[in-house]
Order: C-alpha cells, then structure tokens, then sequence
C-alpha cells in the first residue's frame, strides 16, 4: 500500500478511541534493527507551541533500547481487523521471536523511521523530552498499587508531531 502526507489537522482522529481502544503500534530503530510494541496509553494535544504525542515505556520492554537510542519514533494505527497482531505486539517480546513476523506485519520506512504498511495512520515523532514516573508523585498513592506494584514506572516520552501519513 502507499501513504500520502497529510497535515494533522485534517485528521478526523479521537485519541480516546485510536489511542485507549483501538490501541497503536510505538515503533523505533532502523530497517535493519528495529522493534515494536503495542500501546493502550498515550495522549495528542499542544505542548511548546508544537503538535505532540506522548507515550509511555517501561524500561523493561525491549522497545525501550530503540526508543531512547533514537531520535524518532512512529505511532502506527491499525484497524480492528488487525486485533490479533496488535495482541501479539502487546503481549510477546521482539528479544524472545519474530514477533513482527508472527502478526504477520510488513514493516516500511517512511522518513528512516519504521513504520507497518497495515496502519490506517502513521505518525512520526521526534523526541523532545522523557522523564521517568515516580509513585511518590501520585496525589493519591494507592493509584499507582494498581500499575506499579511488580513492574517499574514507565517512562514518559513527549514527541513533536513531525508528519503524518494516511493510507492512499
């Protein structure tokens, strides 16, 4: 399939369906080393004057290491008859299989970042910031139990919207 470049603001998009139920794919690296993984959490809105995304990794998911080893990142969306390779993405690990393989994806790259020809949307992100979550900030403590209790804090990654492509 091919994609044309769009400006954002011509997107019919409701973060809180593509983002909180449809879910998205965070993908970095390069064509010859690269990861995925699938992702329920996020937000787009306005921050710095600049369109961004915010998305958030814990450091033991192996996307992490292409993540905070390049400067972009892209957030492919995939329709709902791509549920069972977005599961996959979400719950096998790229340092134990072919995960990518396994869902049966075909990887592109649009503007050197990866990408899946699968996606309906594709959104590049370049990072501008990344923190580290701390439960101690937590105005109520008992809402990171829930999140935090076995796994480490996710780290928060603030991306300017640099292109956005949609299925031709």
């Amino acid at each position: 399939m091919s994609f044309k470049k769009t400006d954002i603001s011509s997107l019919s998009f409701n973060p809180f369906n593509s983002i909180g139920k449809k879910w998205m794919l965070v993908t970095a690296g390069n064509s010859e080393n690269f990861n995925t993984m699938t992702a329920s959490w996020g937000q787009m809105g306005v921050l710095w004057n600049k369109n961004v995304a915010t998305c958030y990794i814990r450091p033991n998911r192996f996307t992490y290491q292409f993540i905070e080893n390049d400067e972009y990142f892209s957030l492919s969306f995939l329709g709902e008859e791509y549920r069972k390779a977005l599961q996959i993405c979400g719950s096998k690990s790229g340092r134990d299989c072919d995960k990518i393989k396994e869902a049966g994806l075909t990887p592109v790259n649009i503007e050197n970042v990866m990408a899946f020809d699968e996606a309906d949307t594709i959104i590049i992100c370049r990072k501008l910031y990344s923190q580290e979550l701390s439960t101690d900030n937590f105005i109520k403590p008992e809402n990171a139990g829930n999140f935090y209790e076995k796994d480490p804090v996710h780290i928060q990654y603030i991306a300017e919207i640099v292109a956005v492509y949609v299925k031709d």
